[in-house]
């Protein structure tokens, strides 16, 4: 074991990149070490990574009759950018369609994450939303139902990328049969556990066990052997539990048809057993002992530490995180950046649902202003801006640099890429089976109580059922 300390573990780490949430739908959001709001104009985006941009002359200069501005919010900051695909890829789009569009400004307002989350909410709140933004999939029916987006079916239907598109991806944006947004940035898990594979062979597993009871069994030999804690988990924004656990342990006992019911408001209720069973088992693994003690104290950003540190054999995290575990470990430790293997949740005992899936998918679309109908060539440059950032051109940029897919489906060359890369990638798209984000859909009202709720019941302040009970007023209240 290499258990190196934390404290400069850390002080590494803040001099890499922070990274990105690419699938998380929305809740799981990751603002790296940027907290301020960043302003730019006309294309000041450089990222300064040198990758093959050879893509993005595809479709960045259509004709348009539209000269002036557009107003864009977005949280892929600067800092974002380096090391991570989506991020980058999306800052690389827009300063390649503003080189092809010399008349048209962007005048962009990019903060992180968290402070987006904040922003958007507050000027959707007071109908002063950006011509273009990103929505989340849980805010689409409501800020549709008020009239403050663009009804884009026919637009996505009549692009010319359409054919391409990843069809499932339109599914949380979409309310009575109407889509509003162009997902965006890069599908990627928001649950996946990143495990050093020497560690776990030495343990006597010679991959990530498929049950908790054989990770409470390595927890006393990893224990005895000086580790701080056997799998390191962060839920210091409540948001986590949501986003990188629950929602699929979630589907481990209930199965997909139960959760797609809550949405289609068809029957289904968070009071129904099989879900209260998922936050009992929940609640009874996250007081096992397994995890670090600190983990609804701290966030994922500092949990991650744990497992680059050495302290924790086993992480569980999403994309964004593996992301900056890649460039920390690659530029730190080849040891274990070589040893890293990456697996599904364990299955609980008794969870009859599903078996061995993982949460994926696009927690953002690229969003229009309903007031730019008023305006149809501005609207019509929104729209093209709009096509290109989720275009076959990000696309092959992400999947070239980054072995990463967006909304336009394209072929990855992995032979291009090391093993951790590609071992990511089939672990992503390939082996395993995918469940969906519960925080992609719904909306932020019931989720912020559910995520709240959790966090008081994993520190043993309630129980499974009230949370349960709590989480199904706030549905029957609100959506």
């Amino acid at each position: 074991m290499k258990n190196r300390s934390k404290v400069l573990s850390i002080l590494l780490a803040t001099a890499m990149a922070g990274s990105m949430l690419a699938g998380c739908g929305g809740s799981s959001s990751d603002n790296g070490s940027d907290t301020s709001a960043e302003s730019s104009e006309s294309g000041d985006n450089s990222t300064g990574a040198l990758k093959d941009d050879s893509a993005l002359a595809e479709g960045n200069d259509n004709e348009l009759a539209y000269t002036g501005e557009l107003s864009l919010m977005h949280y892929s900051t600067s800092e974002e950018s380096q090391g991570n695909g989506g991020s980058d890829g999306f800052r690389s789009c827009i300063k390649s369609w503003l080189n092809g569009h010399p008349d048209i400004t962007i005048n962009e307002s990019v903060l992180s994450n968290d402070d987006y989350k904040t922003q958007i909410a507050t000027q959707a709140a007071a109908d002063d939303l950006p011509d273009v933004f990103l929505v989340q999939g849980m805010n689409t029916k409501a800020w549709a139902e008020q009239g403050l987006i663009l009804d884009l079916t026919d637009t996505i239907k009549e692009s010319p990328y359409y054919d391409s598109y990843n069809q499932a991806f339109f599914t949380p944006f979409t309310v009575d049969g109407k889509t509003y947004g162009f997902p965006v940035l890069t599908t990627g898990t928001c649950s996946v556990v990143v495990y050093d594979k020497q560690a776990w062979a030495d343990a006597g597993y010679d991959e990530f066990p498929d049950n908790w009871e054989d990770i409470k069994k390595a927890d006393e030999y990893f224990k005895d052997n000086g580790y701080s804690e056997t799998i390191a988990f962060g839920n210091g924004g409540q948001w986590q539990i949501n986003s990188c656990f629950l929602s699929v342990i979630g589907d481990r006992f209930t199965g997909g048809d139960w959760f797609q019911s809550l949405v289609d408001k068809s029957g289904a209720a968070f009071t129904d057993q099989e879900f209260v069973d998922a936050l009992a088992f929940t609640q009874d693994i996250f007081q096992s002992g397994i995890f670090n003690e600190d983990f609804n104290a701290i966030g994922n950003e500092d949990a991650r530490e744990y497992y680059i540190s050495g302290d924790a054999p086993a992480y569980i995290c999403g994309n964004w995180d593996v992301s900056y575990i890649q460039a920390t470990l690659a530029e730190e430790d080849t040891e274990l950046y070589e040893n890293t293997g990456f697996a599904v949740l364990p299955q609980p005992e008794g969870a009859t649902g599903s078996t061995g899936t993982q949460d994926i998918g696009l927690g953002y679309a690229v969003a229009i202003n309903a007031k730019l109908a008023d305006d149809p060539d501005k609207l019509a440059a929104a729209i093209d801006f709009a096509e290109y950032v989720t275009g076959p051109a990000f696309a092959t940029y992400v999947g070239e640099n980054y072995a990463l897919q967006g909304l336009t489906q394209v072929d990855v060359d992995l032979s291009n890429f090391d093993q951790f890369t590609q071992d990511f990638y089939n672990y992503s798209y390939v082996d395993t089976e995918s469940c969906e984000i519960y925080d992609s859909y719904i909306n932020s009202a019931v989720w912020d109580v559910l995520n709240t709720q959790t966090q008081s019941m994993l520190n043993g302040d309630t129980t499974p059922e009230d949370v349960a009970a709590a989480t199904q007023e706030a549905y029957e209240s609100n959506y």
